[in-house]
């Protein structure tokens, strides 16, 4: 429900805040007051279109804000929760409108879209009048309101899945199948691709294993020469070899009788005991080296192709062990294309098969309960004063290619406001006050049902009084046992009906005027009630009746 309207600088409202209470609101004052200013206001913050005419004189932008609380409203919640800008079970949506006609849109503080803030106020509030705004207009919403009327809403969820999974399956069938030729292409290349890069043995290990060989047998010579030196001078020169040095440096200090000299032995005895460790090192290494002009060739080449395949597939070599299971993956999919097509194409008969028994079943339900729904709101026509009008709901069964997530079946509300004339869409409807009260039948008829938590009614009473003016008025109120009421109004028998009443004054200064709407107790209430009843002159009497017409509807049960 809408708990706080907060409006700066729209029009001819400068600065308001208003907090909206469970059940009816009536919203009442004299002609020219700006009683639509809070509506377009609250519009303006669902989504409407905004330009700078929005934006009171003086002023550089306009701002509303609205909070809404959804803890009943978990198709509300889901949709915040989906687009990650839910914020527990308040909500405050806030538009600004600066003076180039440029808007920004918030949704509990996160920028959106006017689509997206449009979006959600479709949820949270239907606004009834001549406008466009209601969602009544919308055949979508014709839909919505047949199927939960008619407990259809599971079976139509359920339709929409086939439907849309029948969508996803044709499409991928129709991708499948596309471009056979350039597919047999890939497959071609991709196995002489996998094949050439298996017959290279490309592992990373296998790389670097023949770097290795490389760089060993093209400076075999070099290696074998300065291993035999290196030999030589430490081990194997019979007159200079460093270990025999060593062994005579150990023999003199061992003539040297001074403790500081054990150390140093020590360190000496180490020393030529690495130094054959380095030189038995060196000689296995020799061991091992081979000159061998056909393998280092042969090494040579195989390095080639590895490089030369790997800048071909613009990789490093390392990677194209990488890129060949990439390839076999990929061929691997393209070669089950036909095995994928065949299980493709035995779902899609499935969805179809299950498609029209859903659907039909929806169809039924459908159209069992348009005959009760028609029953229902023809009746409260003629108790809202419209005895001559006919309401009807039109299925269409659609043609279609392919299984409709919305069902077989066009669904459009219809009315006929004279007799004898042909029933047509209400956006045809004429009269905003014949529409208005058309919306509050269907509301009324659907009020157990319905989503929608609060209910907007303008000029819900235009060209109605006396009794029909009770009936609107006691009809406004039952509704507002079940979900919140918002209505202007200019009749006492409606504004009676209200739980909470909000009054609009209109104060014009010099050179600049402005609208101010305030929360009226009791005594004010019948106060406006009398003036509603008698006009400017508020006598005894008039005072009387409207504390009578309060009382009453105080007093009178809503359910």
């Amino acid at each position: 429900m809408l708990t706080q309207l907060t409006v700066k600088d729209v029009a001819l409202a400068r600065s308001l805040e208003l907090t909206f209470a469970t059940g009816m609101t009536v919203i009442t004052g004299e002609t020219g007051a700006g009683k639509s200013i809070m509506l377009s206001a609250l519009g303006l913050a669902l989504g409407d279109r905004a330009d700078s005419g929005a934006i009171a004189t003086g002023a550089d932008k306009a701002e509303v804000s609205a909070c809404f609380l959804l803890e009943q409203q978990p198709e509300a919640l889901a949709w915040l929760q989906h687009r990650e800008l839910g914020d527990g079970d308040e909500c405050v949506v806030r538009r600004l409108v600066s003076s180039d006609g440029r808007s920004r849109a918030f949704i509990n503080g996160i920028p959106v879209t006017v689509r997206e803030l449009r979006e959600l106020g479709d949820r949270l509030i239907d606004i009834h009048s001549q406008h466009e705004h209601q969602s009544l207009l919308k055949r979508e919403t014709h839909r919505r309101l047949l199927d939960e009327f008619g407990a259809c809403a599971e079976v139509a969820r359920k339709t929409a899945d086939i439907a849309t999974r029948h969508r996803e399956v044709t499409d991928h069938l129709a991708s499948l199948s596309a471009d056979n030729e350039a597919q047999t292409a890939r497959q071609q290349l991709l196995g002489y691709q996998i094949e050439e890069l298996t017959q290279l043995d490309i592992s990373v290990a296998r790389i670097a294993e023949l770097e290795l060989d490389q760089r060993r047998l093209s400076s075999a010579e070099t290696i074998l020469t300065a291993c035999s030196a290196a030999i030589d001078v430490c081990t194997e020169n019979d007159e200079t070899n460093a270990a025999g040095l060593i062994t005579h440096a150990i023999s003199q200090l061992r003539s040297v009788e001074l403790p500081e000299t054990a150390a140093i032995i020590g360190l000496l005895e180490e020393s030529r005991i690495q130094l054959q460790e380095a030189a038995a090192d060196m000689a296995r290494l020799e061991s091992t080296i081979e000159v061998d002009p056909e393998r280092l060739r042969a090494t040579e080449n195989q390095l080639d192709q590895i490089y030369t395949t790997a800048r071909k597939h613009r990789v490093e070599p390392e990677a194209l062990s990488a890129l060949l299971e990439t390839l076999q993956a990929e061929l691997e999919t393209l070669t089950s294309t036909d095995e994928q097509i065949e299980q493709l194409q035995t779902e899609q008969k499935e969805l179809e098969r299950e498609y029209q028994q859903t659907a039909s079943k929806l169809s039924a339900a459908r159209a069992e309960a348009a005959t009760k729904l028609v029953d229902r709101i023809n009746v409260q026509l003629g108790d809202l004063g419209m005895g001559g009008a006919r309401f009807e709901v039109e299925l269409t069964l659609a043609e279609a290619t392919r299984p409709n997530p919305h069902g077989r079946e066009s669904i459009e509300f219809l009315v006929a406001t004279n007799p004898g004339a042909s029933p047509k869409p209400l956006n045809r409807v004429a009269s905003g006050g014949e529409l208005s009260r058309i919306s509050l039948a269907i509301q009324v008829a659907t009020a157990d049902t319905s989503q929608v938590p609060t209910l907007v009614f303008d000029e819900v009473d235009v060209g109605i009084g006396g009794a029909v003016a009770e009936v609107v008025g006691t009809r406004l109120r039952e509704l507002g046992s079940r979900a919140q009421i918002i209505c202007v109004t200019h009749l006492a028998q409606v504004a009676a009906q209200g739980h909470q009443h909000l009054l609009v004054v209109k104060h014009a200064g010099t050179g600049d005027a402005r609208t101010e709407i305030s929360v009226l107790g009791e005594d004010e209430r019948i106060q406006e009630i009398a003036r509603m009843l008698g006009g400017a002159r508020i006598t005894d009497q008039s005072i009387a009746h409207a504390n009578e017409m309060f009382e009453a509807a105080q007093e009178a049960p809503t359910d």
